[in-house]
């Protein structure tokens, strides 16, 4: 699969060489950091790209202007889709018409959700793709999940499958397609997955989950929720000890391995952050790594 053209349409910068490892990186947020992002917010690079995720408990309003307020403050939103959790088309429609409409959103990020039952008529994150209401909408690009840690529900080949089938299809209607990995503590392993999406055909860029600066303790309960590889031997490539649950740290030495060994084998590849310490800790430690490199 050739995506020549879509970089462009998901950052302009997708192309260029890294000259810093968090060159062109994005974050996520939750609805609730709306104050912590007008904090934080002259600390970003302008229109830096942005996750609003789609947490249980969040209101359809309270994402929307979680969105609405990445744009005013001159950064691009892409809002989550949570299959599975969403409740009708009418809800989905209703959802996705208001961040174009208020947010000028450009970009989505479509997900299945951890429900085990769907609430609605989406069972999975190809389910909102096939409806064709991104591309009426006017959407430019979709992103979809990579896990290079595996997937509960599926084999290796099932998810490689799967994959390239959502990405075909979202190119097929006109869209850019963009992976978003799940985080992982392990440089060696993230590299590892990336090759092989390369030699599988798959070129389009992809972004890497970083887990941003946390506890030990809140890292592992994340780990073990998102089903993210954290024994004592990855904890420790990353730089922590699990027999010390009142540690804490970065990903600085993961940051660095990535860096340092990644090549043109591994294609158009950018940093996302999940700032599981909170947002501002998370900028404060690229700020502070940038300084450092």
């Amino acid at each position: 699969m050739s995506a020549t053209k879509s970089g462009s349409l998901i950052h302009p910068n997708w192309d260029l060489p890294l000259v810093r490892a968090t060159d062109g990186f994005s974050i996520e947020i939750t609805a609730k950091d709306a104050d912590a992002l007008k904090h934080v917010a002259p600390s970003l690079p302008p229109d830096t790209p942005i996750s609003v995720t789609f947490l249980p408990g969040e209101t359809l309003e309270a994402r929307i202007a979680a969105a609405t307020q990445v744009r005013e403050l001159g950064f691009e939103p892409m809002p989550h889709f949570s299959a599975r959790r969403i409740e009708s088309h009418d809800e989905f429609k209703a959802y996705l018409e208001a961040v174009v409409q208020r947010a000028k959103v450009r970009r989505c990020f479509v997900i299945a959700g951890d429900r085990d039952t769907p609430a609605g008529p989406f069972a999975d994150s190809s389910a909102l793709i096939a409806t064709g209401c991104f591309e009426e909408a006017g959407i430019k690009a979709i992103g979809i999940a990579g896990h290079p840690d595996g997937h509960p529900q599926m084999d290796a080949e099932q998810c490689w499958d799967v994959l390239r089938k959502k990405a075909d299809d979202i190119a097929n209607r006109g869209m850019a397609p963009l992976i978003v990995t799940q985080f992982g503590f392990d440089a060696g392993k993230l590299l590892g997955w990336l090759k092989e999406l390369r030699s599988r055909g798959i070129d389009i860029p992809v972004r890497l989950g970083i887990p941003g600066p946390a506890g030990i303790k809140t890292l592992l309960r994340f780990a073990a929720r998102c089903g993210v590889q954290a024994s004592a031997s990855v904890m420790a490539k990353y730089g922590l000890s699990i027999t010390q649950l009142m540690g804490s740290g970065g990903p600085d030495r993961m940051v660095d391995a990535l860096f340092e060994q990644m090549s043109s084998e591994h294609g158009r590849v950018r940093l996302h952050f999940y700032p599981f310490g909170g947002l501002e800790r998370t900028i404060a430690w690229i700020k502070a790594y940038d300084s450092a490199h």
